[in-house]
């Protein structure tokens, strides 16, 4: 009986230290590492870069480099990284920075976020004409007893 009995065992401690190692361990550690991969799919600083140039295209054509310059000149992207940095690591998962790091690492994520800067481009009017309205729509209900 004990011939057949180690056999067994060996696989399942096989089992058991696959899934051990197959899961990715979730500590502020895990996450910050993935982060960090994360951020280095999607520089900071060229995301933001990106954007500013994308939302000039909303500007008059005379003030569209002060735009970009007043964009992107000013920022301390060190200070943003480690905002961005710590965001991550308290709202999401090892598992879950670990699939961004993934996607936005591949060819078909690092299209993808090209593209985000024209997507907001295109939005962010909206989203400003959205928030106007919203806000004189509060400042209508202030005044009325």
């Amino acid at each position: 009986m004990q011939k057949h009995s180690l056999p067994i065992v060996a696989v399942l401690v096989s089992l058991s230290s696959i899934t051990a190692f197959g899961a990715a361990v979730d500590t502020p550690e895990t996450r910050r590492k993935e982060a960090e991969r994360y951020l280095q799919a999607t520089p900071p600083k060229a995301m933001f870069e990106d954007m500013a140039d994308k939302m000039a295209g909303n500007v008059p054509a005379d003030q569209r480099e002060q735009f970009k310059q007043m964009m992107t000149s000013n920022l301390d992207i060190v200070a943003l990284t480690k905002a961005m940095t710590d965001a991550m690591v308290k709202h999401f998962t090892t598992e879950e920075l670990k699939a961004l790091a993934d996607f936005y690492g591949s060819p078909v994520g690092k299209s993808a976020m090209h593209k985000f800067g024209a997507y907001m481009a295109d939005i962010m009017p909206a989203i400003q004409s959205e928030m106007m309205k919203a806000q004189s729509k509060a400042g209508e209900g202030a005044t009325k007893p």
